[in-house]
């Protein structure tokens, strides 16, 4: 007969976790909104960034500009930029991105070509440390809370430096993209050197909503809102090539921090679907443990009711 104790404390032990696995889903949940307003808040500046150098662009032929961070070289060797997480309780996030990066490197050194890592996230640093790839920089978030513009302007300056000087050639950048709560994709995207035909592209950004009583993304295309061109007659006080060379770093980092942002909420959606689920299975293993419970329960009474019984006609 199974112990009416011992199934009485697994039961409570089940429910303590799944109080906690359902908190940790509501925290993720406001952690997301957070995120979304922080993507909103950032993209007046992004257009009318983006939107002046489309204005440049038609008004000089890039083609022509030497500017250092559009500079193309003969690529020897690339500087690896992974966004990762801190921390786990978030499915298969950090495992994807992971994954993913390696299957890069590979690619890389079948091309024949040095590389070294810049590791953002305990994830990733703790799981490169203990393999053969080269590390040139990490970059842990101990707080989880703090604003991602101060990690956003310390992972250009470290970027932009050894660019510029000729100690790399190239700057790609993997991070995870933000699709909806159940998806997201590991994704590669090339940063230094600049490349002038992605000005202006279309971009997107996501609304956390609420329908049936769930969680649901709302993904709106955001196309560049392109202002009329330069007058003919117009006159720079600086020459615009230099104009070019000082919004470009600023481009830069709209584009890291738009990647931080994705990968920000993707690690979140993550771990909002972890604990969703793992609350689920709470709940079923509650149901299964009380039926377990009460027939124990109802064995028990019985053999009381027997011995009493038995007792009686003796």
């Amino acid at each position: 007969m199974p112990n009416l104790r011992g199934i009485r404390d697994r039961i409570k032990s089940v429910k303590n976790t799944q109080k906690i696995t359902k908190a940790m889903r509501l925290v993720a949940a406001a952690r997301v909104r957070r995120a979304q307003e922080q993507v909103l808040a950032s993209r007046p500046f992004a257009d009318r960034l983006v939107g002046l150098l489309f204005r440049l662009r038609s008004r000089l032929r890039f083609e022509d500009v030497q500017s250092p961070l559009m500079e193309r070289r003969d690529v020897q060797k690339v500087l690896v930029l992974v966004i990762a997480g801190d921390r786990g309780l978030c499915g298969a996030y950090n495992s994807n991105i992971i994954r993913r990066t390696v299957q890069y490197l590979r690619e890389l050194q079948q091309q024949g070509k040095q590389f070294a890592l810049y590791l953002v996230g305990n994830k990733a640093i703790s799981f490169f440390r203990r393999s053969n790839f080269p590390i040139a920089k990490t970059l842990a978030n101990p707080d989880p809370n703090a604003p991602l513009e101060a990690a956003n302007q310390l992972i250009t300056d470290d970027i932009l430096a050894p660019f510029l000087s000729g100690e790399y050639d190239q700057v790609e950048l993997v991070y995870t993209r933000f699709v909806s709560l159940i998806s997201s994709r590991p994704t590669i995207q090339t940063l230094l050197p600049l490349d002038p035909d992605a000005l202006g592209q279309e971009d997107e950004t996501f609304k956390l909503i609420t329908k049936g009583g769930g969680f649901e993304v709302l993904r709106e295309k955001q196309q560049v809102r392109t202002e009329p061109e330069f007058a003919a007659d117009t006159i720079f006080e600086q020459d615009p090539t230099q104009l070019l060379d000082a919004l470009l770093p600023l481009y830069l980092t709209s584009e890291i921090l738009h990647a931080l942002q994705e990968a920000s909420a993707s690690e979140l959606a993550a771990r909002m679907t972890a604990m969703s689920a793992a609350s689920d299975n709470a709940k079923k293993l509650l149901s299964t443990l009380t039926i377990v419970y009460n027939k124990a329960r109802q064995a028990s009474i019985t053999q009381e009711i027997l011995e009493v019984v038995s007792g009686a006609n003796a």
